[in-house]
């Protein structure tokens, strides 16, 4: 545009003020040079003047927006995050294998919801399922993902921590263990304890096999004697030597009979 401008001026004057052409531009037909730019600075917008004139009242109109917002958009469209500690369950351990350590009984999850929805949600009705049936002792490291957490209709998990569970197993093993009563206190004087008898003797018991020892017991909870004077019979539980052993079957408790005799004179 300018190089048809500066033709023109050596066909003649201007026919017109360049300066109503284009604004910005002040042009001497007089000068020496064609036209000459106005200062940059007086065309550059004030900045500051254009954020602080009026403030209050953009002040003002941010907060009212703000509150038809929050009225006006339906509640199922407004979302909140909720974080939940959640107990870790584990499913479908194979039979032949024992979990012997496991390093966190909960995790870390974070929910997000309808504002109508999230004050329902909790841990009792969030829940973390790690499933593994096909879990082996060659493998420690377990990965933890959103897909494992079932949560109400209308939620979504965000977030699960931490992401990766370390678990130990052994191979499983079950042995035969003898049953001995755990008795204690004193009988009456005069009177003596001459043999006690436990119904069934031994039970089969299942377990990590670096847990089960076959010299090891099984006990019965503490039977008292104090104060008897004939022959008795106590139904008692049984206690492994190893809270990782569990007992096999229908025998949990046993009969122990205590043959209580006088002292001969």
């Amino acid at each position: 545009m300018l190089s048809s401008l500066w033709s023109q001026k050596r066909r003649g004057p201007f026919p017109w003020p360049l300066k109503d052409y284009w604004k910005g531009v002040l042009i001497k037909p007089n000068s020496k040079k064609a036209c000459k730019i106005i200062s940059y600075k007086k065309m550059k917008p004030n900045i500051k003047k254009i954020f602080t004139k009026n403030l209050g009242l953009k002040i003002f109109s941010f907060l009212l927006a703000l509150i038809l917002w929050f009225f006006l958009i339906p509640e199922e469209k407004r979302f909140s995050e909720k974080s939940l500690n959640v107990p870790l369950e584990l499913h479908n351990i194979p039979s032949n294998i024992e979990l012997v350590e496991r390093p966190i009984q909960t995790v870390h999850v974070t929910v997000r919801a309808p504002e109508r929805l999230i004050n329902q949600i909790s841990s009792a009705n969030v829940h973390a399922v790690l499933d593994l049936k096909r879990a082996s002792t060659a493998q420690q490291d377990y990965t933890l993902s959103r897909s494992m957490v079932s949560i109400p209709d209308g939620a979504e998990v965000k977030e699960i921590s931490p992401s990766l569970v370390n678990l130990k197993f052994e191979n499983s093993k079950e042995m035969m263990l003898s049953i001995k009563p755990d008795i204690y206190g004193e009988l009456p004087p005069g009177y003596v304890l001459k043999k006690t008898e436990v119904e069934p003797s031994e039970v089969l018991v299942k377990g990590p096999e670096s847990k089960i020892n076959k010299n090891e017991a099984v006990r019965t909870n503490p039977i008292d004697i104090s104060g008897f004077t004939h022959t008795t019979a106590v139904e008692a539980d049984l206690i492994t030597p190893a809270p990782e052993l569990t007992i096999l079957g229908s025998n949990t408790t046993a009969l122990v009979k205590l043959l209580i005799q006088k002292k001969e004179t």
